[in-house]
């Protein structure tokens, strides 16, 4: 079992308090031989007719002193899990939450920026501190 991030439980309660409730945590599944752990499983209701929407959230801190290691060891996992959570489970999204400190330095680059639209990383930012979160994109 791998090792949950420093704001792991900062990001959880953030969720909660946008009344996400946490389904899985962490959100393991399988793509053919290949296991994989996604950090968070959450659900919300909707619409009483149109049921639930499903998300599943990767948590990174960016705490190493070499960011752009960070993005891509996150960018990587990201796409990886993506890849898994179509063929297991297509109508739940995934989110790589990130800090609002680095959201608003590193994720504010011209290099981020592109690699976030062309690989269609969808965001949550996150204020570890007041445990909220901050921004959606998609």
């Amino acid at each position: 079992m791998s090792a949950k991030d420093t704001f792991h439980e900062s990001v959880k309660r953030a969720l909660q308090k946008e009344q996400w409730v946490i389904t899985a945590d962490p959100l393991r599944f399988k793509f053919g031989n290949v296991k994989f752990q996604v950090d968070l499983g959450a659900e919300r209701l909707v619409a009483a007719e149109r049921g639930g929407e499903k998300i599943a959230v990767e948590i990174k801190s960016f705490l190493n002193p070499s960011v752009i290691t960070d993005f891509y060891a996150a960018l990587g996992q990201f796409l990886s899990y993506r890849l898994g959570l179509a063929s297991v489970e297509p109508n739940r999204k995934l989110y790589l939450a990130v800090p609002i400190d680095v959201y608003r330095t590193f994720f504010q680059s011209e290099f981020t920026q592109a690699a976030v639209q062309q690989y269609q990383v969808l965001l949550i930012v996150y204020d570890a501190t007041n445990e909220v979160i901050v921004q959606w994109t998609n």
